[in-house]
């Protein structure tokens, strides 16, 4: 009877065009999806009456298709409070987003604060930090950052 389960498990569950682990439980692996957290995972879990501790690769195919199903029509399933597009630039609309389409419309989001020219966008292209942190002493990158007091000193003395 075990080796028959062992026949039944999948390593490897696509779900929403993302290969996800199947030795994950359902809602560790379900995060693995771009625009699902826990909490989502939490979710989808109990609307497809799947337990969350079962691993993702024991379920049945039904269960797995239920799932994407589910995550498929999130947007109808989910508290506005919890989408990651409200109020979408092109619709207007209140929306969510999963899997590789949440890279393109973010990258799209950037390229068109960019061309606009907005605080935003020039910080995007100057590689700088965006969202009103500090610069002086945090984020630096590059070569050798800082004054060597030493070597300032000797210099300055010669």
């Amino acid at each position: 009877m075990a080796e028959e389960e062992q026949s039944d498990f999948r390593f490897i569950v696509r779900i929403a065009n993302t290969d996800l682990d199947g030795g994950k439980s359902v809602v560790t692996a379900l995060p693995g999806i771009k625009g699902i957290g826990k909490r989502l995972a939490e979710i989808v879990c109990d609307r497809t009456n799947v337990s969350r501790t079962d691993k993702i690769g024991d379920l049945s195919e039904d269960q797995t298709d239920e799932i994407e199903r589910i995550v498929e029509e999130m947007s109808e399933d989910i508290p506005t409070w919890l989408f990651n597009r409200k109020k979408d630039y092109d619709s207007g609309e209140d929306i969510h987003i999963i899997g590789p389409e949440l890279e393109m419309i973010r990258r799209g989001d950037v390229n068109r604060m960019k061309m606009i020219r907005c605080y935003k966008g020039i910080r995007h292209e100057r590689g700088q930090k965006v969202r009103g942190q500090r610069t002086r002493s945090n984020g630096r990158k590059g070569l050798t950052v800082g004054v060597r007091r030493k070597a300032v000193i000797r210099q300055q003395g010669k």
